[in-house]
């Protein structure tokens, strides 16, 4: 029996914060994601580092599955965090390998 497919985490918190969600997804997601500078690939790969560099394990999961989708491999995301050790802390590359796990898994079963 397979699972439902999870909640977007942005639809769970429209009703709450609607005015949060718009800027997400129309600034955000719509322009700044979309500008021609860098490709999305790029822009995953930095923001799986700030995200990893300043610890915000909560963010990751969905980062972290969209930078796969932008093309970062297994083995990059990996090395992404693992080079972070050094600079950002041990404690925080731990807690983004056990998010990252958790997501690769989970794109596995898919």
């Amino acid at each position: 029996m397979s699972k439902p497919p999870a909640a977007n985490p942005r639809d769970q918190l429209r009703g709450l914060a609607p005015k949060l969600m718009d800027l997400t997804d129309n600034v955000l997601f719509g322009d700044v994601w979309e500008r021609p500078g860098l490709s999305k690939r790029d822009r995953s790969l930095i923001t799986c580092a700030a995200l990893v560099a300043l610890n915000r394990t909560e963010q990751q999961t969905g980062h972290f599955a969209r930078a796969i989708a932008n093309g970062v491999t297994k083995e990059e995301l990996i090395e992404l965090i693992t080079h972070l050790a050094f600079y950002s802390g041990w404690p925080t590359a731990m807690s983004a390998a056990n998010v990252a796990k958790k997501v690769l898994e989970e794109g596995e079963k898919k």
